[in-house]
């Protein structure tokens, strides 16, 4: 999805009625693989979401409650269903965590799938159309009475409310669904309490993904996921190694915090213009040139000519080709790149074959 961040004031002369609100965007559905969010109006000319960071809610929501971690199919069920009193005329509208609250929501070292930028391309997708993403911190000290009426009733002016089964919110976690009932009763919302998703006997959860990336599955994570497993950042320039060896690359880091898939060479396919072109991508620390402390990306797309420096390109892992390895020297990785593009290739041509059937 095209994610076009701009702050109010920058968006003013366009959209005169949203000003004030926090950062704006406008999501395009093109062609990424990413579900439409929206009525039919909304995919032709894109809709305007609404990162709220000061204010609160232009008019009366529907909310969706949760972390949502990677936007897997049953943080999707939830979304859907906020998404669907759109019709009522309610603003459909998320409430989760920024990404890096995780490491304090769950009291764990944690590892967050996607980034901010990339999770809010993904609610965009599910149909929201305003977002609001503090830090946990932010919103651990208030009691579930406080959370009800500053957050949900104040705030983003909720007249419907919608969670999983197990949520859980206020202090300590101490309030669960059946209290967020009562209070809605109280400060003007109904709730709507969505049950698990359960995918080949388990239930889907951020963590299984997380495992199956690190176990090197992207393709079973992309069926808990209801679409491919993407990296995604800012392209970097590089030290030119590729290019001087005939395989320009995309750079593009991972964030201090997130989750990275298993270290080696994948089948991939990036999105450099908005339409899927096969690619191979090697995901790790770069060990036989060594020059790097934090884990890359690096993309090279096949049959593919331009200069993407400095834009946000979506990358996504198809199958696990080989572990990250360390060569003797520039000619022998230069020889294996040879062997991972061609592998790429019987992955791509293969699996063509396969959808055509």
């Amino acid at each position: 999805s095209e994610m076009c961040i701009r702050d109010s004031a920058g968006a003013v002369g366009e959209i005169p009625d949203l000003r004030g609100y926090g950062l704006l965007f406008r999501h395009r559905q093109n062609g990424g693989g990413l579900a439409p969010g929206g009525q039919e109006s909304d995919r032709r000319r894109g809709c305007i979401v609404i990162v709220l960071t000061q204010g609160k809610a232009p008019r009366p929501t529907a909310v969706a409650l949760g972390l949502f971690d990677g936007v897997h199919l049953g943080h999707r069920a939830v979304l859907h269903a906020a998404a669907a009193h759109k019709a009522e005329g309610l603003l459909p509208a998320v409430f989760t965590f920024s990404a890096p609250s995780i490491s304090y929501k769950q009291h764990r070292q944690g590892q967050f799938l996607y980034t901010d930028a990339q999770k809010q391309q993904l609610l965009a997708a599910q149909g929201m159309e305003l977002i609001y993403s503090p830090l946990f911190p932010e919103i651990a000290p208030l009691t579930g009475e406080d959370f009800s009426a500053r957050i949900l009733r104040d705030l983003l002016r909720a007249q419907v409310v919608v969670c999983g089964e197990d949520f859980r919110f206020g202090k300590n976690a101490a309030w669960g669904t059946g209290e967020l009932i009562r209070l809605g009763q109280s400060h003007g919302y109904r709730v709507e309490c969505i049950p698990p998703v359960q995918l080949e006997g388990e239930r889907v959860s951020s963590r299984r993904i997380r495992q199956l990336l690190a176990d090197g599955h992207p393709e079973a994570a992309a069926r808990l996921l209801g679409g491919d497993y993407r990296i995604g950042g800012i392209v970097e320039h590089g030290n030119q190694l590729g290019r001087t060896m005939g395989f320009p690359t995309l750079n593009q880091f991972f964030t201090p915090g997130q989750c990275t898939p298993r270290f080696g060479v994948y089948a991939s396919v990036a999105y450099p213009e908005g339409s899927p072109v096969p690619a191979v991508t090697n995901i790790g620390m770069r060990p036989t040139i060594g020059d790097t402390s934090c884990p890359i990306g690096e993309t090279y797309i096949l049959d593919w000519e331009g200069t993407l420096y400095g834009r946000d390109i979506p990358v996504a892992l198809k199958a696990f080709l080989r572990p990250e390895q360390r060569f003797d020297g520039i000619a022998a990785l230069s020889r294996q790149l040879a062997r991972d593009i061609a592998a790429a290739r019987d992955y791509g041509a293969k699996h063509q074959q396969e959808e055509q059937q």
